[in-house]
Formats: C-alpha cells, structure tokens, sequence
C-alpha cells in the first residue's frame, strides 16, 4: 500500500499552526524566505511546549479579520485534499484573536464560510473545533464553550481546550468541562503532554471521549485499560511529540502498546507548518519506524473513522 495514495483522516489540526508560509507572507506583505519559515517551524527538538508554542505568533497576527479566517480555513482543507485527506476537524482558539473590531461570533462564522468553500472547492469533508486556552480566564473559557453551542452542528463539531498544559493542569477546568457535558457537546481535552498521566486521568473522569496526544497514559497500565475499556480516543501527533519533548529522544513512541492495549489511536498533524509534516509523513513514520503493517494502518483509520466528531452522515 502506498501510504499517499491511502485514504486519510486528520482528527487534530491546528489552524494557526498549518498556514503555508506562502499565505502568512501574503497576508502580513512579508518576503516569503527563509527567514520567515524559520520563525514558523519548530525545530525537531524544543525545550519545552512553551518553546514550541512561540511558533504561532506571526500567524496570530495573520488572523486579524473575518476574511482572512475564511481564507485561512480555505488553505488548510487546500493541503489536506492535495494528499488525499477525506475528513479533518480543524481547531483553533477564537479568543486569541478577538478585538473591539472583531467579535467571536464574526470570526465564527467567517471560519464556517472558509469550511463551507473549501469543502466545496476541494470535496473534502471537515468540521470546526474551537479551543479553549488554559491561560485564559474562566469568563473567557466558558465565551467560548457558549460559542461552540451556538454553532454546534453548523460547521462546529466540538471543543477542546489547548495551551500550556505543565503551566495549567486539569484539575483548574472541572467545571468546564461539566458545563460542556450538561450541553452534551463533544470534548477532546489536550492531556498527557507533558508528563502528567494525572490529566489524562481526570480528562476521562470528566467526560472527554478524545485525549489530545495522551503520551503520559503510557506510565499507567491501569489507565491504559480504563482508555481502552471506554473506547476514548487518542489522538496521537508523532512529530511533534518528538518535538515538544512529550517523548524523549531514545524513548519508545508507545503508538504500538497502545495498539497492542487495545486503545482506539489514531494519527494526525497537529500543527502541518510548525511540525513541517503532513498525514502523508506522519503515516509513513508509523509503518517505517514503528513497523506498522498496511492493516495496522487500516485500523488506525477505522479509529479515526469511530473517533470524528462528526454526525454520521457526514463520515467517511
């Protein structure tokens, strides 16, 4: 099987860490060089997530008006058609970019514009998860949980919370996340990270039906089960796992004892730019350095077919 030519699914996709260089130079009249991709792609190895994440200030400031999360939305679902992505779920933290001039409903709906056309234009099928941030406020959270159940099944398709998981852990957003159930709106919860099986933990007491990354679980055989019993779903970014220092250099990507565990993993992006990758590469890694087998593959993408957010008629 060639792995390009394979039907795939990307479940976790940021939007501000996947803008081509080519649309940030664009929309900021920058020259599009080396210069620039340096400062948009992490380096194989950060120090930390905090380092990683110093890549999204200049597509931030990309994202400054409704047109250009349409357009944004639009290039994304652009690189994922090129190399035969059926479904992505895209997210993003609506917050980040809201000013006096640009309200959350506007970037919202100019972001379900960008999915409407690029669904369109390219006949792939996505959907819209917005983030919470862990350094935010609680009144910031929730606007954007309120913003989720305003366009649920509109585009929306979910929530998550994202950012700087050693700095905030879990434990801070019980609430949330018990607001989120009550609205029985879909959450994927950003856990495991950065060492802490202890999120992965709470992240499935309170409800989530997919962990963002996940790779603490490894250290808990018992939270293994518990993942494998309820059929989360694991949403797993080798790349930049690698990068972030979620695994370590000479440790064991625990993909395969997840798999073996019986857990419902799946493969992704994470951040196409940032990471400088794609599914083609992420898959490629698996079955190249991981030893995965074509079925093994196969499965990872009934997972992610099992795992999407998205309403039935709308899955692959």
């Amino acid at each position: 099987m060639e792995i390009k030519d394979f039907p795939k699914i990307d479940l976790h996709c940021h939007l501000d860490g996947s803008l081509r260089p080519e649309w940030i130079a664009d929309s900021l009249g920058l020259p599009c060089d080396d210069a620039l991709s340096k400062q948009l792609c992490a380096p194989k190895r950060c120090a930390s997530l905090a380092e990683y994440l110093t890549r999204f200030s200049l597509p931030l400031q990309a994202l400054s008006t409704a047109d250009r999360f349409a357009s944004a939305v639009e290039d994304v679902l652009a690189q994922a058609a090129a190399e035969h992505v059926v479904y992505t779920e895209i997210r993003f933290a609506p917050m980040l970019s809201v000013r006096e001039d640009l309200r959350a409903e506007a970037i919202a709906e100019a972001a379900i514009e960008g999915l409407r056309r690029g669904t369109k234009a390219y006949g792939i099928k996505a959907g819209l998860i917005f983030c919470a941030m862990r350094h935010m406020s609680e009144k910031e959270n929730l606007a954007v949980l309120e913003l989720t159940r305003k366009y649920l099944g509109q585009g929306v398709v979910g929530f998550d919370i994202a950012g700087d998981e050693a700095a905030f852990g879990n434990e801070r957003f019980a609430d949330l996340f018990k607001k989120a159930g009550a609205y029985d709106i879909p959450f994927t919860i950003h856990s495991g990270e950065c060492g802490s099986a202890e999120n992965v933990r709470l992240a499935i007491e309170y409800g989530a039906r997919r962990i963002g990354h996940g790779i603490a679980m490894i250290k808990d055989p018992h939270l293994m089960e518990l993942a494998a019993k309820k059929r989360i779903g694991i949403e797993m970014c080798p790349t930049s796992n690698y990068q972030t220092g979620a695994v370590k250099d000479g440790d064991v990507y625990p993909l395969r004892q997840f798999l073996d565990a019986g857990i419902c993993v799946s493969v992704n992006t994470d951040n196409r730019t940032v990471s400088n990758t794609d599914m083609t590469r992420e898959l490629r890694f698996c079955r190249e350095r991981l030893g995965l087998k074509d079925e093994e593959v196969a499965l990872i993408h009934q997972n992610s077919v099992e795992m999407a957010f998205a309403n039935a008629p709308t899955r692959i």
